[in-house]
Formats: C-alpha cells, structure tokens, sequence
C-alpha cells in the first residue's frame, strides 16, 4: 500500500513541476476581468494554452499582454457569447491554433436584478440566454473534440459557472437564479452523457467573490445590453480594502470565513475541477462560499 501512494503522491509532484495542466489547452470565457481573467492567467501558468474570449476586446489585448509577459501561449476571440456564431467561430478558431480543446471554463455572464413581479420579458430571456443557452451551444459545438474513443485520451472537462442564487434563490434575481440552477441540470447531463468518453462535467457555485457584480451599486457601474444601461451591483454591499477581503469581519456576519473571496481564488477552484487532482470527480457541484450556507 505504501508504495502504491508513494507513486500516486510522486504522480501529482511530478504534473504539478511541469504544471497542472501542461500542454493542455483550455477555452475560458468572459476573460476580459474578474473571475475570468483570473482563471486564464492561473491556467496559463499551469502550463495550458489558453483561448479567452470576452465582449470587451481592449480588456481582452490586456489580458493577452499579462499571460504573454510571463511566456503563456494565449489567443484572444473577441465576441458576444450569445451571437449565433459564435459557438463555430471560438472552437474553430481554437483548434487551428491548437489542434485540440481539452477544456472549457463557462464563465460568462452578468446579473439584470429586478424584482419578480417588475421583471419584463427581455430581462429574463438575456439571462437564460447568456447563462444556459450560450454555454449548452459552445459544449455542443466541441461535442467531437470531447466523445474521443479509446484508452489514450488526454484528461478533459467542462466546468459550468453557477452561483448559490442557483442553489438557493435569491431576492431580486429571478431571472439569474433560474439560469443558474438550470446549469446544474446541463453539468449533470454532460456528466452522464459524455462519462463513457473520459469527459468530466462539473459546476462551481460561488458566493461572494469580489467582482464588479458584487461591488456596490452605488460605484455606479453599468453594463449595456441590447442598448440599454443596465446597473451592476448589490446595493449598499461592503468594498473591500484589500486584493481580496473587506478587513471588518463584522460586515459578513453570514459568512464563516467573514470575509469574501478574491478572484484569485475562484480562478483555484476552477484550476482544482480542471486538474488531474479532481479525475475522480465529476457530476459535481462544488461550492466556494467561504462556508456560506452550510
């Protein structure tokens, strides 16, 4: 037994020196900022070559520029997740550049809070088309880069981006909320689906991370969406006074950890789903809330 895990322990050491997802290439979007950028440059760093995509190409040149500083091997798609063609233009693109997509990080998306009873149509239908719609079509479109038969098959995931609006509701976010737990349901399908072919599909529920949808509304912060300014935030929400954390634990009380959570953190937990080290897990919805909700 003992050195049975010497080896599995020697294993891990050995793809960790050379990167956890070395000569692996991931598909990572809404990779402008926050989360995303995160996510791109820990990868990079772990050895995968990475593909972002974001709406805002000049945020995207920066995040280039940062994950070439360091030598990462990155291309930029610039686009709307949710345009028809975009699904076609991102995998193409990806594997001309690469010649294979080993994983794809759904990370896309913004918040359009309203109440129920004053959410219209449009407000509800954008969500679910950017949240369910757009990642259901990109996973489709790499469906034959991922259903690869035989015993030599390189390790291969789909991580989903959910949130605990998903898991539990929340005030103000009907339309995000729904989205949200309808991920569980495309991750669990994958899962089971594409099991048979080594794939692993899981979803990452977060809570509070500190982003510019959780920022305070007040900052004034908007986004435009089909040519209308819509406010991002949670107002009255605490900033943060550090990389990661606002320092007054009293401002999280429903938080164990009392704090939020950084970027750079969030980009971990996605690292962990897309690595080696979760080749057993799969189906899974892991949730990095700090231990909000336990």
């Amino acid at each position: 037994m003992s050195d049975r895990l010497s080896q599995v322990s020697g294993h891990i050491s050995n793809t960790h020196a050379r990167g956890l997802l070395s000569g692996e290439v991931a598909i990572i979007t809404g990779a402008g900022q926050g989360i995303g950028r995160s996510a791109a440059i820990l990868f990079a760093k772990e050895g995968a070559k990475v593909v972002i995509s974001d709406i805002d190409e000049k945020r995207l040149e920066t995040v280039v520029k940062e994950i070439q500083a360091f030598g990462g091997e990155v291309l930029a798609v610039a686009g709307d997740v949710g345009a028809d063609d975009f699904p076609k233009k991102i995998v193409d693109a990806t594997v001309q550049k690469f010649n294979k997509i080993n994983h794809i990080v759904n990370n896309a998306g913004f918040t359009y809070d309203k109440m129920l009873h004053t959410t219209p149509d449009d407000a509800f239908d954008i969500i679910q088309r950017i949240h369910v719609r757009a990642p259901f079509r990109l996973i489709r479109q790499a469906a034959p880069y991922f259903r690869v038969k035989g015993d030599k098959r390189e390790n291969r995931s789909i991580i989903n981006v959910s949130s605990t609006s998903g898991l539990h509701g929340n005030v103000g976010q009907v339309n995000y909320a729904a989205a949200k737990a309808a991920v569980l349901g495309l991750t669990k399908t994958i899962a089971k689906e594409w099991g048979p072919f080594g794939v692993r599909a899981n979803t990452i529920a977060f809570g509070l991370i500190h982003t510019r949808l959780t920022a305070s509304k007040e900052a004034g912060v908007t986004i435009e969406i089909e040519g209308k300014k819509v406010a991002l935030g949670v107002p009255g929400a605490p900033r943060p006074t550090g990389q990661s954390t606002q320092q007054n634990p009293e401002a999280y009380p429903l938080i164990p950890l009392r704090r939020g959570g950084s970027t750079d953190e969030a980009a971990s937990a996605m690292l962990f789903l897309a690595s080696s080290l979760a080749s057993y897990v799969t189906g899974h919805t892991l949730e990095v809330t700090g231990g909000a909700g336990i």
